[in-house]
């Protein structure tokens, strides 16, 4: 299984639209950090809901800022986009990333956008199939040429080629369900339905393909909180933030390590990921809004170094937890870091009240 984050890129009261997508680039590079093993990006045009209207760019933006995470659209949107224009661009992303990645698409909206770009209503309403046949067989294909009622061209080289890629498809309905299950392709589940519906749509999915399929991604949460958390830096009330954040991965480990049984301990690991996820987010932004921009690439690997030390321990934790069990190392380990959290509060203080108060 892998874990990964969905980063809308939402455009909040007061937040300038470039400011979200410089940190959209910024949660990628701290999900790498935090050791999540996908990052994907959201596609809209004209609405502050999400404020990146190419999700294939920022992800190449995003790739070349990290090393290890594999990033992916969640979804480039078809009825705007030209397939094979989409096949060339995941293909130079695939290359230069190394293979790193993933190409999520969807039919979109009935949205402004058809008008805007001139793609028009009949596409969106009839044309994703053969968008996505075109698509898979531009990404499939060294050459490639179409005959249909919204493409045709002759054929043409591809180029770069070669990459193997299969698009992973949204979907919200039966039609779209049946439409990858047939292309053998993998789907990828929203937020907007709970586990029951998804169970049901793998179910669905596996009778009209005959076998279950793999690679299917679902959503369990979106992570649109970093955008956030990151614009938090420029804040004066950045340092109570942090031990907000700290204080709610610690009160999620304690919460495990009572957990009664393993749905309660999920619930509580989603707040031991959010606070930890939140902290080393706005650790990292306030770190780099206080570093010399000449000294970026340097404390970017300090806190690389810092942050991978955490694996260290992973090792004397789990001989605590052969010891002593996994509740009390969880319990104490919350408890520690809410007690450490709670002395540099008060440190903080102290250094405030002895400080000399300006005229």
């Amino acid at each position: 299984m892998r874990i990964g984050v969905f980063l809308v890129a939402a455009g909040f009261p007061g937040m300038e639209a470039g400011e979200v997508v410089r940190n959209t680039v910024e949660a990628v590079v701290a999900a790498e950090e935090a050791g999540f093993d996908d990052a994907w990006i959201a596609e809209h045009h004209f609405m502050s809901y999400g404020v990146c209207p190419s999700a294939a760019t920022l992800a190449g933006v995003a790739l070349g800022r990290t090393r290890r995470i594999t990033v992916g659209t969640a979804v480039s949107v078809m009825s705007t986009h030209h397939p094979v224009a989409l096949a060339e661009q995941a293909a130079v992303l695939h290359h230069a990333s190394g293979g790193r990645f993933r190409l999520g698409v969807g039919r979109g909206g009935p949205w402004v956008d058809l008008e805007v770009f001139g793609t028009g209503l009949e596409r969106y309403e009839r044309g994703f199939p053969e968008s996505l046949d075109l698509l898979c067989a531009a990404l499939s294909r060294e050459r490639v040429a179409a005959d249909g009622e919204f493409f045709r061209f002759r054929e043409v080289t591809m180029v770069p080629g070669g990459t193997g890629l299969r698009p992973v498809v949204a979907c919200t309905s039966s039609a779209t369900v049946g439409l990858a299950a047939k292309r053998g392709l993998p789907m990828l589940l929203g937020m907007h339905i709970g586990d029951a519906e998804k169970a049901a749509m793998l179910e669905e999915y596996a009778r009209a393909r005959g076998a279950p399929g793999g690679g299917h991604m679902a959503a369990a949460g979106g992570f649109v909180g970093s955008v956030v958390v990151a614009s938090l830096a420029d804040s004066k009330r950045a340092p109570t933030y942090l031990r907000i954040a700290g204080a709610v991965g610690a009160a999620g480990l304690i919460a495990v390590g009572f957990a009664p049984g393993l749905v309660p301990a999920l619930a509580a690991m989603l707040f031991v990921g959010g606070g930890i996820a939140a902290f080393q987010t706005l650790n990292n932004s306030v770190a780099l809004k206080l570093a010399d921009p000449a000294y970026f690439g340097r404390v970017m690997g300090l806190m690389q170094v810092a942050w991978g030390m955490i694996n260290l321990t992973s090792l004397p934790v789990g001989a605590l937890a052969d010891a002593f069990g996994e509740r009390i190392v969880l319990s104490g380990a919350g408890a520690g870091l809410g007690i450490a959290l709670l002395a540099l509060t008060v440190w903080e203080r102290r250094l405030v009240e002895r400080s000399p108060v300006a005229p």
